[in-house]
């Protein structure tokens, strides 16, 4: 199972990042995915999940209604639109098929500050 993940940066408040995962070693196609952060000095953050066909996302309240998860089955890729950044937004962004973040890839950076 290995999972990679792009797309973060240094960005102001209110800007928009979208992250993306590559995903390989399991039938992407058939896995629940989720998106975890974790912010320095804080516990890993569980902040979106999707189901297999794509059509039942989960979003924690931190990021509901800012954050939207979607993915590509036939590319085994999975996403995170982040609109409306916030300076608490900063962390590092993971994607896993696990309910813990266990398979989780090195991450990638978000940074959101004036």
């Amino acid at each position: 199972v290995q999972m990679v993940e792009s797309g973060g940066g240094l960005v102001e408040p209110g800007d928009s990042l979208k992250l993306t995962c590559v995903a390989s070693g399991f039938d992407f196609s058939l896995s629940y995915m989720y998106w975890f952060r974790e912010a320095p000095g804080k516990d890993l953050e569980r902040v979106s999940g999707l189901n297999a066909e794509g059509t039942i996302p989960y979003y924690s309240n931190s990021v509901k209604g800012r954050f939207t998860i979607s993915r590509n089955n036939a590319q085994k890729m999975l996403y995170l639109q982040l609109n409306s950044l916030k300076t608490e937004d900063t962390a590092t962004y993971y994607c896993a098929k696990d309910y813990v973040g266990a398979t989780r890839g090195p991450g990638t950076q978000v940074t959101v500050s004036p």
